[in-house]
């Protein structure tokens, strides 16, 4: 590695006597020290003594020009001592190279502090641990937690032994952070309504939509409880799952979420996650938008049947409906073509549902809906491809049953004739050479490919923005997917029921940030490139309180305009970071 060279430290400043004459004819004296201001991009000056009119001053001094221009001499020469250059030699490198790890940092995160002070998460755990009896600091721990997901994801132990990478305090134990999650959970819930109520006082919030979807969160273990399941994972994996259920807003901002045993069916979760907002989050009417999964008689009931009369549109699924429900999607007439690739109908009329009694029976309501059905050539070739996966699977379960079971079969045994289970183990009984390619299943399946069928309470929307309603559920599924990935949520590592619930909290409150941050850049830059940029803002510790940035581009430079953080700067004290993580906490 080459030096690269040497850097020095000086504010660039012109100290001078400033005379301004007055309407009156008079001049004033005045000690001015003019300087450019880089994060405004102007030239700026302060006053530093303010002298008095010439003519009183001809009275004190025999030449007052002369005398003051000494004053200013001596000012300067006094500043120049106190500011005297300081130079630094560093290695050429975008990235200073360091294998001290202790004198490396983050700056990054004085975004996150921003936001995290916006909607004063601060406030509600400092009030929250006001009457606790523990000891540690549930704020300090909460931020640590929440930037490290953000930036550095790792396990609870890995995010304390790196937690000196944030200029916070350190003071407390690995103990204090798992006692801590205990005191999160506690409160997790009184912490949503009040991010909530934060959110809608500072960004404001459109409720008009509200999204749901389900996912599941895989442990690395084999070990199962009353909470953590198997069930069906939506990664295809053997290990124990939670189920989380999650609202969002038109925005994409996080509402409200919640979890649930890993082998809860899907559709089970919306009613307890939609009573809450219904009864917490003040939220007015609302449309509910949700797939498929969450089509059930009790949902549909649940939800227009409540004070405000709130509405929802949920897909349904064509292959599962009734023989009458196929014909109309499958018969050419109402439908208008939107060029060659694009049709859609839709139709209004009553439908019948099942609605579970507070005794558990079953029974028949009638529901008006406007059912809008489109299709799509892209989704049809998409189907195409999804199953030509699933037949040659299909055909290698024909050929060898003996290697499959139930689970392991699943999105293939549709399309095999005749395929029986033993019902305690789940291994395929029917010998290959009975098993054969259900012909008529496939033919049906692959005529309604690219078929969509939407239920809707809004009676008078139009079928396009019914349908624009339903394709805002990607910004949820995206919420899922970084969950995921750039905060790697799972695999989990924490076993009890109440550091699972807090695992989960500070992964929530870090997705709410996340997309708060993306808002306030108006979606020019995607979750995962904002944190990847947040990241990499790192400066190095160099001698006498200093330390070099070494990373800077075009998102950390709209980030800084945005939310007025300068992330620009090669050189900073120690007391200068210090300062604009103070402004960041106002």
């Amino acid at each position: 590695m080459g030096v690269c060279g040497i850097i020095r430290v000086l504010e660039v400043s012109v100290m001078h006597l400033r005379k301004t004459k007055t309407s009156k004819g008079r001049i004033y004296l005045a000690i001015v020290d003019s300087y450019y201001d880089k994060q405004r991009k102007m030239s700026r000056s302060k006053t530093v003594e303010s002298l008095g009119y010439l003519d009183e001053l001809e009275k004190l001094y025999a030449d007052p020009i002369a005398h003051f221009q000494k004053r200013v001499d001596e000012l300067k020469a006094e500043k120049n001592t106190k500011q005297a250059p300081i130079s630094f030699t560093f290695y050429d490198s975008d990235r200073l190279c360091t294998d001290d790890t202790s004198l490396r940092k983050n700056f990054g995160y004085a975004a996150l502090s921003q936001i995290y002070y916006e909607l004063e998460i601060d406030k509600f755990l400092i009030n929250r641990q006001r009457h606790s009896k523990e000891q540690f600091d549930a704020n300090t721990i909460m931020k640590m937690l929440v930037y490290s997901r953000l930036l550095s994801p790792a396990s609870k132990k890995s995010s304390f032994d790196n937690r000196a990478q944030f200029f916070e305090k350190t003071n407390y134990s690995l103990d204090d952070v798992y006692r801590c999650l205990s005191f999160f959970t506690k409160h997790k819930e009184n912490l949503q309504v009040w991010l909530n109520d934060k959110i809608k006082e500072n960004y404001g919030r459109d409720t008009s939509l509200i999204y749901y979807d389900v996912t599941n969160y895989y442990f690395e273990s084999d070990d199962q409880n009353d909470f953590l399941r198997k069930g069906v994972s939506k990664e295809h994996r053997p290990n124990p799952i939670v189920q989380m259920g999650l609202f969002m807003d038109n925005n994409g901002i996080p509402i409200t979420y919640e979890l649930f045993a890993g082998n809860t069916n899907d559709c089970l979760t919306y009613r307890p996650n939609f009573g809450r907002i219904k009864k917490e989050f003040d939220l007015g009417r609302v449309i509910s938008v949700a797939d498929k999964g969450m089509t059930t008689g009790d949902n549909i009931w649940y939800t227009i049947n409540t004070p405000t009369k709130d509405g929802y549109v949920f897909s349904m699924s064509v292959r599962g409906d009734d023989k009458e429900m196929k014909k109309y999607v499958l018969d050419e007439e109402g439908y208008t073509w939107l060029g060659t690739e694009y049709k859609r109908k839709s139709r209004k009329c009553p439908r019948n549902i099942q609605v579970t009694s507070q005794t558990g029976r079953k029974i028949k309501k009638t529901v008006d809906e406007k059912q809008v059905v489109f299709w799509s050539e892209k989704y049809a070739k998409r189907a195409k491809a999804d199953r030509a996966a699933a037949l040659a699977k299909a055909a290698d379960l024909a050929k060898n049953p003996g290697s499959y079971t139930r689970a392991t079969s699943y999105g293939a045994a549709k399309y095999v004739k005749k395929v029986d289970y033993d019902k305690d183990t789940g291994e395929i009984l029917t010998a290959s050479s009975i098993l054969e390619i259900d012909e008529a299943k496939l033919r049906e399946e692959e005529a309604l490919d690219g078929y969509y069928v939407l239920l809707s309470s809004e009676m008078d929307e139009t079928d396009d923005k019914i349908i624009d309603m339903y394709r805002g559920l990607w910004r949820i599924e995206e919420s899922f997917k970084v969950t995921k990935s750039e905060l790697e949520a799972r695999p989990v590592y924490v076993w009890t029921k109440d550091h699972i619930e807090a695992h989960f909290l500070t992964c929530f409150v870090a997705l709410t940030i996340a997309r708060i941050l993306e808002t306030k850049l108006e979606r020019k830059y995607s979750i995962g490139r904002l944190l990847e940029s947040l990241s990499k803002a790192d400066c190095t510790l160099i001698q006498q309180n200093y330390y070099l940035f070494d990373y800077y581009d075009d998102v950390l430079k709209d980030i800084g305009k945005v939310l007025d953080i300068d992330f620009s700067k090669r050189i900073r004290t120690l007391g200068e970071i210090k300062k604009v993580l103070a402004s960041t906490k106002k």
